[in-house]
Formats: structure tokens, sequence, C-alpha cells
């Protein structure tokens, strides 16, 4: 009898049929920025295990972090803010252009790589 556990994020292109599935969060963002860089397409977050922060409130990248961060001893992994800003309708590529735009004028910050934290 073979187990098989189901992988807590998926993302796909559908624009090639590319498809990914894993455990770990910020992979679902390694394989978007290698995907990208080689075909110019974003992916979409099919599945995400976002059960934890149904209590987020908000569609705003930083006051959703702030409340993120609470449950993060070295920052929030950007794949875990990748999805729940998917479940809010932004796409992974948007979301990494916010997150880009808040570090820059100051208001997001990194702990430690691909995790975010508010200043």
């Amino acid at each position: 009898m073979t187990h098989q556990t189901q992988a807590f994020y998926a993302v796909s292109c559908p624009e090639c049929d590319v498809q990914m599935e894993t455990d770990t969060p910020n992979e679902i963002v390694e394989m978007y920025r290698r995907h990208s860089s080689v075909t110019g397409h974003d992916v979409e977050i099919e599945q995400a295990e976002t059960s934890f922060v149904d209590d987020i409130d908000g569609d705003e990248i930083e006051p959703v972090i702030r409340q993120l961060q609470e449950q993060y001893r070295n920052g929030v992994p950007i794949g875990v803010v990748a999805a729940v800003m998917s479940d809010r309708g932004l796409s992974l590529a948007a979301t990494l252009d916010e997150i880009h735009e808040r570090r820059m004028d100051g208001g997001l910050y990194e702990p430690q790589d691909d995790h975010l934290a508010v200043v």
C-alpha cells in the first residue's frame, strides 16, 4: 500500500501546462522566478495552505504581513504572503511587484532571505 501526501502548495503555468507541488511555500516563489525568467509567463497558485489565516483581514500587503508576522519568528515566507494575496485576487507576479515597491519605500524588510516583516 502506498501512502500519498498531498502538497500544501501547487502552482501551474496556464500557458505551457507546467505544474509544481510542494510543501514549502517559498518553493512556489522560486519556481515562479525560474519559470518567468525563461518564458516570461506568470504562474497561478492553484492550491495553498491558508486555513491558518482565516482571521486575516484586508487585501493590502503590509497589514496582511503585520498580522502574519505574529506567527513567524524570522519573518513571513514570501510564499505564504503570495498564497494569502492570491486568495484575495492578486497574482503571484503582482504580489512580488507590490512587495518590491513596499521594500523600496521602506515599509517592509527581509529579516532573512525571502521572509518579510513590516517596519
